[in-house]
């Protein structure tokens, strides 16, 4: 189920008398539910969640638990949760997986929704928190020999990534981008994708995609290629010798790919982009990580002005699965949680906390 259809109704759900239930939009997939918690400290809302068998929120995720956030990997818990919610959904044939959750939270250098910080660090925490991630799928044979590829937004944050994890549980995932995954499986085609609205050419039947390039990144694409002269691109937009090679049959299908941080801060493009790779090939389940996914749904970019991407929200974008969902939510002194482990129903946990002097809960 998608959280958009959830959010709707999160003020109203503070209510404690209210309970809804919602449908989700896949067919294959019972009914959900919204179920709504009220906790005063991690040890109450602990005990009701389990008493419902349901996964109780991560601690130190409160705005007022400032000193245990900066003494705990809250981030490892996040990544805990999500693998299981990725397999469980896989295992139940779900194709097109949502991942969120605030990227700053845990350890020294902790941020709440109540602080300041850029898109850069978002950026450098997805990335990182990815990296942990996909070793954890080379338990079984299929993630293994390059077939989970971790995609990055741009060449940059692929080079970076490339030189800061060198172990080899992380150099055995493939390193790519989304315009070369874009390139690549566009110029293998698919016959049987039924994807007619990407469509550039025929050959034979196949259809044949290209990527949707971000506007100014030809012109400085091009001028890094004539700085380096004789000795190729200059890299302005990044080292291509960290992308790994894409070989059909070698590291290609993949049996996963993880999407970080699409469009999100970037190039609206990423988000068409993504629908591109998800038609040429199917089969393969695509965890979106961090994708800003609600202001896609929700109508932030209006379609007369992007037409593009406003053409990809019902086809594509409203068929993902929130398999792990965990977003704060604050007015008039009103604080919580929407919060989804799948195959969990929804949960709306309301706070109530009363801040203290130093920023932690009284």
């Amino acid at each position: 189920m998608r959280a958009a259809a959830v959010i709707a109704v999160v003020s109203a759900a503070l209510s404690p008398s209210t309970s809804y239930a919602f449908t989700s939009s896949t067919s294959t997939r019972k009914t959900s539910s919204t179920s709504l918690f009220i906790f005063g400290n991690d040890n109450s809302q602990q005990q009701s969640t389990a008493n419902k068998g349901l996964t109780p929120l991560p601690k130190g995720i409160s705005p007022f638990e400032k000193s245990l956030s900066k003494s705990i990997d809250i981030q490892a818990t996040f990544r805990q949760y999500s693998k299981k919610a990725i397999d469980n959904a896989a295992n139940d044939g779900v194709k097109l997986l949502e991942v969120e959750f605030p990227p700053l939270l845990g350890g020294e250098k902790s941020k709440s929704q109540f602080d300041d910080f850029d898109n850069i660090q978002e950026l450098d925490r997805n990335k990182d928190w990815t990296m942990l991630l996909a070793p954890m799928f080379l338990g079984e044979s299929s993630f293994q020999k390059g077939r989970t590829w971790l995609i990055f937004p741009d060449l940059k944050e692929c080079e970076l990534a490339k030189q800061e994890w060198l172990g080899q549980r992380y150099q055995e995932a493939t390193f790519t981008t989304i315009e070369a995954v874009t390139n690549f499986v566009g110029q293998l085609g698919s016959s049987s994708s039924g994807a007619n609205n990407n469509k550039n050419s025929n050959d034979g039947g196949r259809e044949v995609v290209s990527y949707d390039a971000p506007w100014g990144s030809n012109l400085i694409s091009g001028l890094s290629k004539i700085l380096g002269g004789n000795d190729g691109d200059a890299g302005l937009l990044g080292d291509q010798s960290s992308l790994d090679a894409l070989v059909e049959g070698e590291n290609s299908p993949a049996k996963l790919w993880l999407v970080i941080q699409p469009g999100n801060g970037g190039p609206v493009e990423d988000w068409v982009n993504c629908e591109k790779m998800h038609n040429m090939q199917k089969d393969t389940t695509m965890v979106v990580i961090n994708g800003a996914l609600d202001k896609v749904r929700g109508g932030f970019y209006p379609a007369i002005f992007f037409p593009k991407l406003a053409a990809t929200v019902d086809r594509f974008w409203k068929r993902f699965e929130s398999v792990f969902y965990l977003k704060p939510f604050s007015d008039k002194g009103v604080y919580g949680w929407l919060y989804r482990v799948y195959p969990e129903p929804w949960q709306v946990v309301y706070e109530s906390v009363k801040p203290g002097k130093d920023g932690n809960a009284e």
